[in-house]
Parts: structure tokens; C-alpha cells; sequence
């Protein structure tokens, strides 16, 4: 026992090490204050209305009617049940938020070291090498919380993979399946698709190592493993898959039903190319992850009163207080995105120690790692690749549903450190010449250390320091571009011989213990520093103690307006849409069952609906929708709020059917309807509906008597049968409705709302969620967990049974 115990405490510190070092990093979070995640907020808006219904009743609604006029909530963080995946992840991820993220990297990323047989040590410089990567640090800072939670899951799943091909069987499966369970259960499926690529880049290195070794039998058992252990994991997050497979049908990443013959078949079922390629990495920019600003900043950086940009506007004649502003506002990054909100950076440390590895190490390792660092950049180019990503978006499964291909990159920002430990590690391995060694180490030293040296004495001739966004400044306003060209230049150069002053020390370091002048544990504690400070000082830029707010102050985000609280003294059932804020804004949502939303899966027929007949000015749409208020600027760019007199209501009888040739032109027809009288549905209801004549007339009445987001209910009276067209949206799986309880059918009608036959009398109307598939992948959940938890406890018993036996004998 104790030699066990002498095993496992220096992993013990380690972790407890992390977890200081999380803390460390985000202190904020230990004097109680937040970080401020635009997206979150966002988010927040978004869901209010789910989050709310579970708070006051102790149950979960699965349908939020305050965004988009209305979605479900699959994708906007509901809790199913039986989801002990989530459970797990909440024990593991126990520290305050961000810093529990930060920890997730770290720890996860030396347990996949500690499988590939690093030393502990050398584990530690590698998991800060990752945890600290620049871009992991970014997408926290703005929000992208699911990303990094999925991100930080990459190298558990691919340890339980290494553990399987070790012929570590048992093990190997069970960490792959709860790991591969609690990355579905982070709810990021681009992350998790991208890490897919990977593990098929690994799968190809495997299978050609065994096929020359004569390994193949091994090979196709540990492959029929993982796969099991896989479909495990997967099964553990049973609801959550089928629910997000039943939706995105009908999200934007879902069918184009305004496809037409000129449609592309990938855009026909996915996203746009364009806006699959909108944020497309430059080739050239792809220098930036080894020198952090020599493509410019963020999205913005106050470029300061010593600035060229400055001095040039004061030249020109501008007031200091003008001059100030532009120069706060004015962007210097000229890479070939819109924007970014930093540039990714992997460290210079760390590309020149992954250089080394990929020069030093051999075999199946080497092309996995190669292979994923070339898979990773080229696609992250994008358009500026254009035939490799169209290949990609038109010929493989799934990848035309996922936008901002430059994220791709969290490949490299996985492989690199990998590589750069094991560069780190070869370099002092005996086993290896002692002169080839040295000579690795050179080339390394001369591609990094020349590259730099070359941007900070002549970068200023290299490059054109011009964006896309500033050809018509440079032609229009030559002397102010020179002067931002300036700037550009000037932080370049610097960043430059930053990079150049890191790699030296770090070459230094590693000098010195290959001649045997320092020991290998100094060098580790010197290189780990220079990693931290290298990487650190760039995270920096774009989180620090300002990215943090009180609680009180997150608070003041979420307080209505004077036009907010002008609408809320209306308590009837209506909608609001914000066209002062934009379509894709959360703010209403917190207050109102609202037209606008944040979501990146939104559905697919409120955009189409928003693009082509809202902003088109067509009121009918308007009406139907039942938007009561819109919030829009007046010429003093205040908020002012304009009430509609003639909305529809929350449901109305029509007295005309009119029946259309598929989806398209049923959309068209929005544009030339009355829709209080008339409700346009497909040919394909014709057969039930032709023969049905709706009955509109004085007598008849509707109105909504609870509202539920997930309950809805309406008292009417007809004196003859007729037909009423409901402001909700229609979404066939799970939505039923009921005429004084007994079930009746809901027909699709003006593209996205739901219409259904009414008896002539007096009745009450219901709509239930009531999704069989949360019912259903509960119970698959539920039974997957139990499978689950049985064999981890058939482990223990056999490493029980197993140390028993070897202490006996």
C-alpha cells in the first residue's frame, strides 16, 4: 500500500498545484467578482424565460417561448433527466468559473501525458503549455464557454484511446466512454466533430504502423473496443443527441426549404459558403502563432497618444479629444478575417520545443501529430484554400453545419504542446546520438529563432500592413493609412524581438543541460517559467482584472429600459420585436416573448421569416407574428417604442385556405395575403383539408387563458365549424394539441405558425409539449448509466483481484 501511496502524491500536488494556478490566473473570482462573457450575457437573455419556469415551479420546460417566437430548448441548456454525465462534470468542475476551466485543461491534459509515458514533470510544462495556449484563454474571455468545456475534454478521450492501443483494454474503455460522455455532455458538437477528424488522422497513422508490423489482429480489436466504448459514451447522453438530431432539422444548419435548382446540394442541407467561410485564417496570418501581434491586435486597442495614428490626426487638425477617441477605437489588426478578438498565439516556446519533437520523434506518433497540425491549419484557411474547404463542405458528412472555420485550429492548439513535450522529451533521451540531438535542436533554433530575427530587422519591408477593410482608406486618406501602417509596423517589430528574446532564453536553458552545466529539474522549473510568462503575458491582452466585474454590476445588464418598463405595463399576451438592437439580440428576451433572440442554432424559418419579410416592411408578417410593440432609434439615437394597432392576436379564425405548392411558395405568399382572413398551407394537406370550409364570422370568439411556455390554453365559441390560425410557432415533434381533452391535429400553415379545425360550440383549446423524445432518450440514458456504472465496478473488483494476487505471490 504504501508504495502505491508514494506513486500517486506527487499527481496529488500536481492537481492541487492546478488548482492554485487556475486560481492564480483569474484571482477576481476569490474577491467574489464575475467575468464579464459578452456571449453569456446573451445567452442569458435568451434562455431567462426557461430558467424562470424551472425557478418558480420546480420543473423543466422544454420549449421557451420568449426567442426567436418561439424554439425549444434543447440547445439552450435544458436539464433532461437521469443525466448523471452532467453530474459527474460538476464534481470535477468544482472551482468558480473561469477558473474551473482553466483547471479542466490542465488536469486532463496531464492525465493524456501521463498515458503516453511523459514524466510527471515534463507533464506539468506541457499541461501549461496547453492550458494557457492563447486561443483556449480567448474564447473564455468572450464567452464561448461550451467551446472551451469541450476543448478541455479533447486529451481524456484521446488518453482512453492510447490506453486501448497500449493494450491496456479495460481501462483504455472505460476512460474513453466516460470520457467520450462528458464531452458530448459539454454540448459543443463542432468541437467534437473537429477532435473526430483528429482521432480518424490517428486511426490512419495506427492502422499503417500495424499493417508494416504485421499488428493488424491488435489493431481491429482495440478499433472494436473503442468503437463500444464510444457508442457507451454516447449512449449516456442519449437525450441530449436525439433531441439536438430532432431540432437541428429545423435549425439553421437544417434544410434550406427556399432552396431552389440554383442552390448548392451542400446548401441545400447546411450553411451558406459564405458564411461557412467568413472567418477564413489568412496563410500569412498563420505567422501570428509564434508572433502574437505581428498581424495587429484585437478588435480594437487603444493605440495611445505617442501613436503615429495619433500625432497624424492632431497634424490634420483634429481636436485632441477627437484624435483620443479615434485612436481608442481605431483597430490595428490587417489579417484577412472581419475581425478577431486577439490574435491566437501558441508561443514561441512551445512551436520551437514541437518543432524539435516532430525533427525527433519517429513512427506513428510523429505522422498523427504532423498529420493533425496540417489537417488543422489548411482547413482553417478557408476560401484562402478554397479547394480543399469546398471539397470538405461538399463531399464530407457534416462539415457544411459548422461556421468560422478558422476554429479548426483547436487541433493545433491541442497537437503543438503535445509535440513540444515530446521534443522536450527526446531531447535529453539517451537512447537518441547525442549529435543528431544537437543538430535537431539547431534547426529548430534557426527556422524560429531566423524568423523572428528577420520580421524585427526587416518585417517593416515584408509585409503590406494592409486589410481588406483598409484598400479604400489607403486610396481615399494615404497619409492617415501610412500613419496606422506605422503602428502596425512599430508592434510588430517589438513582438518580434519578444519572441526572439523568449526562444533564446529557452534554447539557452535546454544549451546548458544538454553540456551538463544545470540539472534537468532546474531546466524543467526554467523552462515551465518562460512558458508561463511567454504565454501568459499574451493572455493578458486580451483577459485581465478589468475583464471582471461585480455581481452588481453584471446585475444592471439585466434591468429594463424606460421603453422596457413603458411596454410592461401591458399584461397582455404579445410579442416584441427590437430593430433598435438587432435580430440577433437577447435583450427583449429577458422581459418579453420576443422576435429577436442569440442563438447559433436558430431556426431556420423565423431567419428566413426576419430577412425576407420583416426587414422587407411586411406588416401582415408582423401582424401574424402578434408583435404588439417594436423598439426602434429616433434621430437622437434614443429608444423609443412604437405600438401596433393591428396585430392578429394570439390565435384568430380565417374564413380562406389556400393551398400552395410546396414550401417556397407558401413563403412567397406571405408577401401577398390578408392574413387575419386567409392562412396559406401545402398541397401536401390538401386531401384532408380541400373539402373543409372554414366558417369565419361576428359571433365567433378566441381568446388565450394561460401561457405556459410549455402549456398553452384558449377559450372559444364558433356557431359553425371553422379554422384558427395560433401565433406560435409550429414545430411537429412534441407540440399536441387538444379540444376539451381529447387530441386533435395540428396543421402547418404561412410557413411557421400552426393552424387546426375547431367544432362549432363552446371549447377549450390546449397545446402540450410533450416530446417522446426526452422520454425516450431518458430511458436510454438511464440504462446506459447502469452498464456503465456496473463494469467500472467489474474494474475495481479485477484490480482488486489483480494487486491481491500479485502481493501474495
Amino acid at each position: 500500500m504504501m508504495p502505491y501511496l508514494k506513486r500517486i502524491i506527487p499527481h496529488i500536488l500536481v492537481i492541487l498545484g492546478f488548482i492554485i494556478v487556475s486560481l492564480v490566473f483569474f484571482n477576481p473570482v476569490l474577491s467574489g467578482k464575475m467575468i464579464y462573457q459578452n456571449d453569456i450575457r446573451l445567452y442569458e437573455g435568451t434562455a431567462r424565460q426557461q430558467n424562470e419556469f424551472r425557478k418558480n415551479t420546480g420543473e423543466e420546460t422544454f420549449w421557451n417561448n420568449a426567442a426567436f417566437g418561439g424554439m425549444p430548448t434543447y440547445a439552450l441548456g435544458a436539464k433532461f433527466p437521469h443525466d448523471y454525465m452532467d453530474k459527474l462534470d460538476r464534481l470535477i468542475r468544482f472551482l468558480p468559473r473561469p477558473a474551473d476551466y482553466l483547471f479542466l485543461y490542465l488536469a486532463c491534459f496531464y492525465v493524456l501525458l501521463l498515458v503516453m509515458r511523459i514524466p510527471w514533470k515534463m507533464a506539468i510544462v506541457g499541461a501549461l503549455a496547453f492550458g494557457l495556449s492563447s486561443y483556449l484563454i480567448i474564447i473564455i474571455g468572450v464567452g464561448h464557454n461550451a467551446k472551451a468545456h469541450a476543448i478541455a475534454y479533447f486529451p481524456l478521450v484521446i488518453a482512453g484511446i492510447l490506453l486501448v492501443f497500449q493494450k491496456r483494454y479495460v481501462w483504455g474503455f472505460l476512460l474513453t466512454a466516460v470520457a467520450m460522455g462528458l464531452e458530448i455532455q459539454a454540448n459543443h458538437y463542432q468541437m467534437t466533430y473537429y477532435l473526430g477528424l483528429l482521432v480518424v488522422v490517428l486511426g490512419i497513422s495506427y492502422f499503417i504502423d500495424a499493417f508494416k508490423k504485421k499488428e493488424l489482429p491488435h489493431f481491429l480489436k482495440s478499433s472494436a473496443i473503442l468503437i463500444t466504448a464510444a457508442l457507451l459514451g454516447l449512449a449516456t447522453n442519449a437525450t441530449t443527441l436525439l433531441s439536438t438530431a430532432e431540432y437541428a432539422k429545423t435549425s439553421i444548419r437544417g434544410k434550406n426549404l427556399l432552396a431552389d435548382a440554383t442552390t448548392k446540394s451542400s446548401e441545400k442541407n447546411g450553411l451558406d459558403y459564405e458564411y461557412i467561410t467568413a472567418y477564413s485564417y489568412g496563410k500569412l496570418e498563420s505567422l501570428n502563432l509564434f508572433v502574437p501581434k505581428l498581424m495587429g491586435l484585437g478588435r480594437a486597442s487603444d493605440l495611445g497618444k505617442e501613436s503615429a495614428f495619433y500625432q497624424k490626426l492632431l497634424q490634420l487638425g483634429e481636436s485632441p479629444e477627437t484624435a483620443d477617441y479615434y485612436a481608442n477605437v481605431t483597430g490595428l489588426y490587417w489579417g484577412a478575417q472581419p475581425f478577431v478578438e486577439a490574435p491566437p498565439y501558441l508561443g514561441i516556446t512551445v512551436v520551437f520545443l514541437a518543432l524539435l519533437g516532430l525533427l525527433l520523434v519517429k513512427g506513428r506518433l510523429r505522422w498523427w501529430l504532423l498529420g493533425g497540425i496540417i489537417v488543422s491549419l489548411t482547413l482553417s484557411w478557408g476560401k484562402n484554400l478554397d479547394f480543399l474547404t469546398r471539397f470538405f463542405v461538399d463531399y464530407v458528412p457534416l462539415y457544411n453545419k459548422f461556421r468560422a472555420v478558422s476554429s479548426i485550429q483547436v487541433i493545433l492548439e491541442f497537437v503543438v504542446p503535445i509535440a513540444a513535450v515530446f521534443g522536450l522529451y527526446q531531447l535529453f533521451n539517451e537512447k537518441t546520438e547525442f549529435k543528431e540531438r544537437q543538430k535537431k535542436f539547431l534547426i529548430s533554433l534557426g527556422v524560429f529563432g531566423g524568423l523572428c530575427l528577420i520580421f524585427w530587422l526587416f518585417g517593416g519591408s515584408l509585409f503590406s500592413f494592409k486589410s481588406p477593410n483598409d484598400v479604400q482608406l489607403a486610396i481615399e486618406q494615404p497619409a492617415i493609412f501610412d500613419a496606422i501602417k506605422e503602428d502596425r509596423i512599430t508592434i510588430m517589430k517589438s513582438d518580434s524581438l519578444r519572441s526572439l528574446l523568449f526562444i533564446l532564453l529557452v534554447a539557452g536553458l535546454l544549451w546548458f543541460t544538454l553540456k551538463k552545466k544545470i540539472s534537468e529539474n532546474l531546466m524543467l522549473v526554467g523552462v515551465g517559467i518562460l512558458v508561463i510568462l511567454d504565454l501568459g503575458g499574451v493572455d493578458r491582452r486580451s483577459v485581465d482584472s478589468d475583464s471582471f466585474i461585480s455581481k452588481r454590476e453584471y446585475k444592471q445588464y439585466f434591468q429594463p429600459t424606460p421603453v422596457d418598463k413603458e411596454i410592461q405595463k401591458d399584461k397582455s399576451y404579445y410579442r416584441v420585436l427590437d430593430q433598435a438592437r438587432g435580430f440577433r439580440n437577447s435583450h427583449t428576451n429577458n422581459f418579453f416573448n420576443s422576435i429577436n433572440g442569440y442563438s447559433a442554432v436558430r431556426p431556420r424559418k423565423i431567419d428566413d421569416i426576419y430577412n425576407q419579410h420583416i426587414l422587407q416592411g411586411n406588416l401582415e408578417v408582423v401582424n401574424m407574428l402578434n408583435v404588439k410593440y417594436v423598439i426602434q432609434q429616433n434621430e437622437d439615437r434614443k429608444l423609443t417604442v412604437q405600438e401596433n394597432p393591428s396585430i392578429n392576436g394570439p390565435a384568430w379564425f380565417v374564413s380562406e385556405l389556400k393551398f400552395v405548392d410546396g414550401y417556397k411558395s407558401e413563403f412567397n405568399a406571405l408577401n401577398d395575403i390578408d392574413t387575419k382572413n386567409t392562412a396559406v398551407i401545402r398541397n401536401e394537406f390538401k386531401d384532408e383539408l380541400e373539402s373543409y370550409k372554414p366558417v369565419k364570422d361576428s359571433v365567433s370568439t378566441i381568446s388565450i387563458s394561460k401561457t405556459d411556455p410549455n402549456h398553452l390554453a384558449y377559450n372559444m365559441y364558433a356557431n359553425k365549424p371553422g379554422f384558427v390560425v395560433f401565433s406560435e410557432t409550429y414545430y411537429k415533434d412534441g407540440w399536441n394539441a387538444y379540444i376539451d381533452g381529447t387530441p386533435e391535429t395540428v396543421y402547418p400553415v404561412n410557413y411557421m405558425l400552426r393552424g387546426i379545425k375547431v367544432p362549432a360550440g363552446k371549447h377549450t383549446i390546449e397545446f402540450k409539449f410533450e416530446p417522446q423524445v426526452v422520454k425516450t432518450g431518458s430511458s436510454i440514458t438511464l440504462a446506459s448509466s447502469i452498464i456503465f456504472g456496473l463494469l467500472f465496478l467489474g474494474a475495481l473488483f479485477f484490480e482488486y483481484k489483480k494487486r491481491k494476487t500479485d502481493v501474495s505471490e
